[in-house]
């Protein structure tokens, strides 16, 4: 119970500071909006090889995995900043419990994300985007345990490299990109050489954005959508398990 109590407290004073700020959330989707309004119109003949009638029902479930793999993978930067300013050393030798403090973190990034997805799918309805509410609705689930997982991990790297603060960027950059690209976000992956494929299917992202591409199109009989919750769910597990382990372990 204390665990539970700790983590609704960590987890409400997260969100406060991100309702005192609302612009950053909205600001966040200048580039997946971007994205949408440059890069899905192009997608019109690669789309239609798989099967699709339009882009947005193919690229708008991968936009926003993109939206949590951006927006959770920089999760860190923020414990970073408090680590810096001496906040983070002050919650330490708080009696809130060690791992709450992960977690009430790691949960707090479901809300800005969410927001975020239900406003993306709202700007492309207009546009031809189906929408299946169950379908919708789960595939937020979906993301939400994703974004945990991702968000948890980065908070684990900002505990591991927190004196050496530019060590955070450098890995965050340095894989997110071959991650993004490899889950077939932007294009389909069928298209690229065997090679890519093969390292396609180790990715865990892979899994989770077809999955949502399955239950955004409410086809719900697909195994990917399965797939995409085994990897998702893993990555949570993962995700938590490190974190808990790294905030415990930090020093004062």
């Amino acid at each position: 119970m204390k665990l539970i109590r700790d983590t609704v407290i960590v987890a409400t004073r997260e969100l406060r500071v991100t309702m005192r700020d609302p612009f950053t959330v909205i600001f966040s989707l200048i580039q997946p909006l971007f994205f949408l309004a440059l890069y899905g119109p192009l997608l019109g003949a690669s789309v239609s090889g798989i099967g699709e009638e339009t882009p947005w029902q193919w690229f708008v479930p991968g936009i926003l995995v993109m939206i949590g793999l951006f927006g959770t993978s920089m999760s860190g930067a923020n414990l970073l900043y408090e680590m810096m300013t001496g906040s983070h050393e002050r919650l330490l030798v708080t009696p809130l419990d060690r791992s709450a403090l992960l977690i009430g973190r790691a949960l707090k990034e479901i809300v800005p994300l969410v927001i975020q997805a239900i406003i993306i799918v709202v700007v492309v309805l207009p546009f031809g985007f189906r929408l299946y509410p169950l379908g919708m609705l789960v595939g937020l689930v979906l993301l939400a345990v994703f974004g945990v997982g991702l968000g948890a991990l980065s908070y684990a790297l900002a505990i591991a490299v927190k004196k050496q603060e530019w060590m955070f960027y450098a890995v965050q950059q340095t894989l997110i990109f071959p991650v993004l690209i490899l889950s077939g976000m932007l294009l389909p992956i069928d298209a690229g050489p065997d090679w890519m494929k093969v390292l396609a299917r180790f990715n865990p992202l892979t899994y989770i954005v077809e999955a949502e591409r399955a239950l955004f199109a409410g086809d719900f009989a697909q195994s990917s959508i399965l797939f995409g919750i085994i990897a998702a769910v893993a990555l949570a597990v993962v995700g938590l398990t490190v974190g808990t382990r790294a905030m415990c372990r930090a020093s004062v």
